[in-house]
């Protein structure tokens, strides 16, 4: 394997990328979620397309406009198709023994390739998938921003917990705060957002291969689901996991699922 740095075009505008090379006539591109650059969370990304190169798929990550190595200016994931597709096209063109290309995203990056319907991919990958329309991280310890089933699972968990248990009864518990999360947890779930109503209808018209991962401890991943068909047999969820797989078990996971999907074969149920 060979990791290569360059840049291509998108219009007028020059994009940072690299690629793993690999024989493999499968290949996987990574589009890159938030304002990441393209290495990903703690390094994330730049570890797992190491791992796939060497599994023998070639891995081809980029940085969109307006972040990391890229030009122009950063017109956020909606905005973000046409980098994608120049990604694309230069993936190909520097791995022409590719017959297949699938996509992964995490985040905002996932609701980018849905948005976009998968067009030019012949495969999805979409981890965690953003369906916030409009959020106010200044408020992130306010528990009405989790979804109604998230904050009950996590109530329903302390209290099989006897150390919680002995907390609360020693007064270590912030009782104003625990009555917000009981109220809000008899909330019913709020209707799909238009952005995740949207996410849905462009993945309808997706006609390659869908895998949906979620790390069941990730807030971003529990708003997804509680706008989602639960019951969608392409959901497979990763145990107490959060939003980047950090943990090695975690990582390991995550691995298996995309060169399963790599692979055509079902997702692992690993945990």
């Amino acid at each position: 394997m060979t990791r290569l740095q360059f840049q291509f075009g998108c219009g007028s505008l020059k994009l940072g990328g690299t690629l793993d090379t690999a024989p493999g006539t499968t290949g996987l591109l990574i589009v890159s979620g938030g304002n990441e650059i393209r290495s990903g969370a703690f390094a994330g990304q730049s570890r797992l397309a190491k791992r796939i190169a060497g599994a023998g798929f070639p891995v081809f990550r980029f940085d969109r406009r307006g972040i990391g190595d890229s030009e122009g200016d950063n017109r956020g994931f909606r905005s973000s198709e046409g980098d994608i597709r120049s990604a694309l096209e230069a993936f190909r063109a520097m791995a022409p023994q590719m017959e297949r290309v699938l996509a992964f995203g995490n985040c905002d990056a996932a609701s980018a390739l849905m948005l976009m319907k998968g067009d030019g991919c012949d495969g999805l990958i979409v981890s965690n998938p953003w369906t916030i329309e409009d959020d106010d991280s200044s408020n992130d310890e306010d528990e009405p921003q989790h979804a109604p089933e998230a904050i009950r699972a996590r109530y329903l968990e302390k209290l099989k917990n006897p150390r919680e248990i002995v907390r609360l009864l020693r007064g270590g518990v912030n009782l104003r705060k625990l009555a917000r999360g009981l109220t809000s947890s008899m909330r019913p779930s709020p209707p799909a957002s238009s952005l995740a109503q949207d996410m849905q209808s462009g993945l309808k018209q997706f006609e390659g291969t869908v895998h949906i991962l979620l790390a069941t401890g990730d807030r971003t991943a529990q708003l997804f689901e509680s706008a989602w068909d639960k019951t969608d047999a392409r959901i497979h969820r990763c145990e107490g996991a959060g939003h980047a797989y950090v943990e090695s078990g975690h990582r390991e996971w995550l691995e298996k699922q995309v060169l399963a999907a790599l692979r055509g074969l079902p997702n692992v149920r690993t945990g």
